[in-house]
């Protein structure tokens, strides 16, 4: 049987009502309390009908649920609903099949993402539970997330982010894109970011002072943790550090502009539905003309995104970032 949210809810609203030993609860009682629970969580929702409540109880009561026992006592045309044992509920019950299923499809969700630090639990608890992966769902696939398991760097992943957790000071070898040789970095690793399916490490780095020091994790060579006393992060809310940017560049000193975009075509339409930014503000200007406003910093990702569209794509405003991507296409056309 499927089963919602709002469907455990009501079942855990049964529980406690037919185990409540100091109150005698009816059909119309059962309905009430369902329904006040339900109206707390969710102002809008008009609640359940008579019916629905029967099919809940029906199920509470059947092998699929969690077969309670339940004493229906009358009194003249009243009829009382309560556990025949006081003691029972379905909170101290074995898993039921349903709630196996359930926990069984989230955990062949969160299998998607095996090499990442947070989800290592995943394949240690698989077994304990007995569940195991479902062979048909494992061979044939019913969803799949961005996660490459074979990318340069991600071995440092997990290190990385117990060095965050547990406040561990790193010297990490590093051999940047534009240098011949790697080169020795300490850092107080603080956060870690996917961008394009590359991760990136932010951190303090003592011999600048930058407390956004950036390092991507396919160019780290070796991770060492040496003693110290770590500095604490009190400059960054990382919550909002990536707010004003696309990607993880975010360059110094600079302010964040209103960069006006026009997208063409079958462009225009995806950008309507995928919008570039958080701050987009959208508007057509005709049936093939898509212009989208934003308040951003202007950095290396931004404009490789623009220059992904390619013909599709125009930049309005400002007239700086205009002449910087015309330069680009401009180089561009030297290899074809």
């Amino acid at each position: 049987m499927a089963i919602n949210k709002n469907a455990m809810i009501r079942y855990k609203v049964l529980d406690n009502c037919f185990r409540n030993t100091g109150k005698k609860y009816l059909v119309k009682d059962l309905l009430n309390e369902c329904n006040k629970v339900l109206v707390d969580i969710d102002p809008e929702s008009s609640g359940i009908e008579r019916r629905q409540l029967y099919i809940d109880i029906a199920f509470m009561e059947s092998n699929e649920g969690w077969s309670i026992e339940l004493l229906r006592e009358r009194d003249g045309r009243y009829v009382y609903y309560s556990y025949a044992d006081p003691s029972f509920s379905i909170n101290n019950m074995p898993l039921n099949e349903m709630e196996i299923d359930q926990i069984r499809s989230a955990m062949e969700i969160l299998a998607q993402f095996e090499g990442m630090p947070q989800f290592e639990w995943v394949h240690e608890i698989m077994p304990k539970l007995k569940l195991g992966i479902n062979k048909e769902v494992e061979q044939t696939g019913i969803i799949s997330f961005d996660n490459n398991q074979y990318l340069k760097g991600i071995e440092y992943l997990g290190r990385l982010y117990n060095a965050i957790h547990y406040k561990k000071i790193l010297l990490i070898t590093y051999q940047p894109f534009n240098a011949s040789a790697p080169t020795d970095i300490t850092i107080h690793p603080y956060y870690l970011k996917q961008y394009n399916n590359r991760w990136f490490l932010f951190g303090y780095n003592p011999e600048n002072g930058k407390h956004d020091w950036n390092m991507a994790l396919d160019r780290i060579v070796s991770v060492k943790e040496i003693e110290g006393v770590f500095h604490q992060n009190k400059e960054i809310d990382w919550a909002e550090y990536f707010e004003d940017i696309i990607g993880v560049t975010k360059p110094e000193e600079a302010n964040v502009e209103n960069v006006v975009l026009q997208f063409y075509g079958k462009t225009g339409k995806y950008i309507a539905t995928k919008p570039l930014h958080g701050s987009q503000k959208p508007k057509w200007l005709d049936e093939n003309t898509f212009e989208v406003r934003l308040q951003i910093i202007i950095n290396n990702e931004l404009e490789r995104l623009i220059l992904s569209y390619a013909e599709s794509a125009a930049v309005i405003q400002p007239k700086s970032l205009t002449d910087t991507l015309k330069k680009r296409l401009q180089e561009a056309l030297k290899y074809y």
